[in-house]
């Protein structure tokens, strides 16, 4: 066997270092084009959140990365793998390392909370009843919601509910986590303790993740603050500027990322459209 070049290795590298990769990507329904030649990466480890107005194309994205969508043009790498063009039962397997956070929570009202969690443990069947009650319980207790397991979910809040939905997506322990504007709906200080629960995944779990969202109030909070452990307890605080620097922001527009950068060059843009954008939300709240 020849050895492997240099070249080769380092393209090898390079794929298993970013988990999605759209390279000029395009797809319209119609006569109306969403994404026109849409590229960016989301390095393995790392947060992108993507912002845009009502009909951007925003959670078009997560479809085209999940391959329930396929674009027009362009090619979109998951994990390594080429997913625009992957036949129907590769993208089932690909789909197993990816957990995706709906805007509706979309748990079933039949079953108690921690058999919502376990949901796909379950059903994937490589884990006894046992352990998979173990792994529900330690991912219960991560988003503090341990004394909610046997409770049905029309007795939560719905908070509670969008926590008990990012606790289901990170059972199975994925590589990505796919956000789909999980604050829509939410009072401000109930909206905060979901962003909590993100920022820990972050900042404690070191999941990979692309947040979709129009709530920028929150989109801020989630770069601008930080999980630490602190004598065994888990604190949110202010990050430092250094680790808000990590957290970067694309804005979609036409079709294409129209800025990308952290939360302070956003906010010091002095592009037309990003400061109209803005206007409204930024700090102080």
């Amino acid at each position: 066997m020849e050895p492997t070049s240099a070249a080769a290795q380092s393209g090898a590298a390079a794929s298993q270092s970013t988990a999605v990769e759209f390279d000029q990507v395009s797809l319209a329904f119609d006569e109306h084009v969403v994404l026109r030649d849409l590229s960016f990466s989301l390095p393995a480890g790392a947060m992108r959140i993507l912002l845009g107005a009502s009909g951007s194309g925003k959670s078009v994205v997560l479809k085209l990365i999940l391959g329930l969508l396929r674009p027009d043009a362009g090619t979109i790498v998951v994990n390594g793998q080429r997913v625009d063009t992957m036949a129907e039962r590769d993208l089932l397997r690909m789909r197993v390392d990816i957990g995706m956070v709906f805007q509706e929570n979309a748990l079933f009202d039949s079953l108690t909370v921690g058999e919502n969690v376990g949901y796909r443990l379950y059903e994937d069947g490589d884990l006894t009843g046992d352990q998979v009650r173990v792994r529900v319980e330690e991912v219960l207790s991560f988003i503090g919601l341990s004394e909610m397991i046997d409770r049905m979910p029309a007795s939560l809040s719905g908070g509670q509910r969008r926590r008990v939905a990012i606790a289901r997506a990170m059972a199975p322990k994925p590589g990505l986590l796919l956000f789909d504007d999980p604050i829509t709906g939410l009072d401000p200080l109930i909206a905060t303790t979901v962003d909590d629960e993100i920022v820990k995944l972050r900042d404690l779990e070191h999941v990979t993740s692309l947040l979709v969202t129009h709530q920028i109030r929150d989109a801020f909070y989630i770069a601008t603050h930080e999980a630490v452990r602190r004598n065994g307890q888990v604190q949110i605080e202010d990050a430092g500027a250094a680790r808000a620097e990590q957290v970067e922001f694309m804005v979609l527009l036409d079709g294409r990322i129209h800025f990308q950068g952290t939360a302070a060059e956003l906010q010091a843009s002095p592009d037309a459209y990003l400061k109209e954008y803005l206007l409204m939300t930024l700090p102080p709240w």
